[in-house]
């Protein structure tokens, strides 16, 4: 019976020991777990930090390009006032000048025909006028179509 005290005592023993075993890794199980839940409560701020910082990039990145569209955009406004004070300094032609101009040219052109007359009178062949290029006769033309034409008839009797 010895012999069967012994294998129950080594049967005992062994049971014992894998109690004690399985007391010593589920000890070391809940350590473990405890380090790794202890690790991802440390992980949040850590990824709050790597948020905050990548957001600051983008924001930084993102007020370049606003900066740098907002310096275009200031750029084509100049350039529009600039056109645009360019076309206000430009008076643009009035009826009253266009007439005005008419006059004076119907004025000079009575005085150049009396000028034509008097040499003639006096025996000086006047050149022929020069001939127009197809160019100016279509400038003319077109000028003449834009405006109205308001001029009075010359009148007749007068010389200037």
């Amino acid at each position: 019976m010895s012999d069967e005290k012994s294998k129950v005592s080594d049967k005992a023993s062994e049971i014992a020991k894998n109690i004690w075993l399985a007391g010593v890794g589920a000890y070391g199980k809940a350590v473990d777990e405890a380090q790794g839940r202890l690790e991802r409560a440390m992980e949040p701020p850590k990824l709050f930090r790597d948020l905050v910082k990548a957001g600051s990039a983008l924001e930084e990145d993102a007020r370049h390009a606003l900066e740098a569209s907002s310096a275009a955009k200031s750029s084509v406004e100049q350039r529009i006032n600039r056109v645009r004070e360019n076309f206000h300094m430009q008076r643009p032609a009035r009826i009253e000048d266009i007439a005005a101009l008419q006059k004076k040219v119907d004025h000079l052109s009575r005085k150049v025909d009396k000028l034509t007359r008097a040499l003639a009178d006096q025996g000086v062949k006047a050149k022929a006028p020069a001939k127009k290029t197809a160019a100016k006769k279509t400038a003319a033309r077109k000028t003449a179509a834009k405006v109205p034409s308001r001029r009075k008839p010359a009148a007749r009797g007068k010389k200037a």
